[in-house]
């Protein structure tokens, strides 16, 4: 069952404060009358890790050389198609057949794999994270070739200095946003010399520059992806906390983060030289498709977050953020082994998946579950010390 939450935001002198929440639909939050003529309106949705374990390939192999991707994103795909900017982590490389493809512990993907992302919706894809060396300067740079070939925006790796220096910033609706992303390493993978340049490793240094950059190049809008934290645990470590609270104080908007393969709570929080009244944060989305089918790690997230521009008053605020809980079905269909993303839909769940087991059902439910109970744990404002 779909279950969304709504948090009000009420306006308390110059700072938002957030409190409660209504089960009923989303976290909504403004208080302010306005103009409708006089406002727009974006949509930017994200999900998190996107992982390719060999057992995956092997169900997607159509024959010994293609694959097919696309079932997997058959029953979630209106989800993601249909925002302003929609965005995941890729957490593996596409170096090639001839580099032999492989899962876990050093990725290499089916060209397949990416152009299924677009079939899905996705328009961007961050690529700074823990695999994103597993083959090397050659799986970077091949990777972001298959990305631009279907036509996907990518940030994290980058094919030289200047690419890397060029702020990503997309124009929705007339609304500036800047994109940037980083990892915590590379599993010991080292960084050919003389080009750092290749992947985005968390700086503080850097980042402060980065998000300075931005704001001169005309970015209202400020969003940070994060690949972070410990695997498995479902609460933000230290390292994490102090990441995201020096962020916030150097002017980002909107954080997200990727890497333990479970949901991590969310939080809301003061802004620091921005025209968003309040920012938003999520320290993990979690794993979206992977092979990792045991509690926590096979629940996803599809992040909606909505923000409103004041046209007349040149100011932003967060109208609703809405999260839809979904869970990877694994298993044998009447079409054969699948991989399936299956979203928390009243109209469909326990009806038209006629492939569950019983089995499937208890652990699809309490996946959705886990996600609500997660995500709304700690969900309060930081604010800026």
């Amino acid at each position: 069952m779909q279950t969304i939450y709504l948090l009000k935001i009420f306006l308390l002198t110059v700072y938002l404060a957030w409190m409660g929440f209504n089960p009923g639909g989303i976290f909504t939050g403004t208080n302010k009358t306005v103009n409708a003529d006089s406002t727009v309106t974006i949509s930017i949705s994200a999900v998190g890790d996107l992982m390719c374990h060999s057992v995956q390939y092997d169900y997607a192999r159509v024959n010994k050389d293609s694959f097919d991707f696309k079932p997997v994103y058959g029953e979630i795909k209106k989800y993601l198609d249909k925002s302003d900017l929609t965005m995941a982590n890729l957490e593996t490389v596409t170096a090639g057949a001839a580099e032999k493809y492989s899962g876990y512990p050093m990725f290499n993907s089916p060209d397949e794999f990416v152009s299924a992302l677009k079939y899905a919706g996705f328009n961007l894809i961050t690529t700074a994270n823990n695999h994103a060396l597993d083959r090397g300067e050659k799986g970077v740079i091949r990777t972001i070739e298959q990305l631009k070939k279907n036509g996907i925006n990518y940030e994290g790796t980058f094919l030289s200095k200047r690419d890397q220096d060029s702020i990503r910033i997309f124009n929705l609706k007339g609304i500036k946003l800047a994109v940037l992303a980083y990892t915590y390493g590379t599993n010991g993978n080292r960084i050919p010399s003389g080009k750092n340049y290749l992947i985005n490793i968390i700086d503080t240094t850097r980042i402060k520059e980065n998000i300075i950059s931005a704001r001169k190049e005309g970015a209202e809008l400020v969003l940070i992806y994060f690949h972070f934290g410990l695997e498995y645990k479902r609460e933000p470590i230290e390292f994490q906390k102090e990441i995201v609270a020096k962020t916030i104080g150097y002017g980002a908007d909107i954080i997200l983060g990727g890497h333990p393969h479970v949901i991590e709570p969310t939080e809301f929080y003061k802004t620091h030289n921005a025209k968003l009244d309040s920012g938003f944060v999520i320290y993990s989305l979690g794993n979206f498709i992977s092979n990792q089918s045991w509690r926590y790690s096979d629940a996803g997230i599809v992040l909606t977050i909505n923000i409103t521009k004041n046209i007349q008053r040149d100011s932003l605020y967060i109208s609703s953020v809405n999260y839809l809980p979904t869970w990877v079905f694994k298993g044998t269909t009447e079409d054969g082994k699948k991989y399936f993303i299956l979203p928390d839909e009243p109209t469909y769940a326990d009806t038209s998946y006629k492939f569950l087991t019983a089995g499937d059902k208890i652990k699809m439910h309490q996946a959705f579950e886990d996600t609500k109970a997660i995500v709304t744990q700690n969900t309060h404002r930081i604010w800026l010390k």
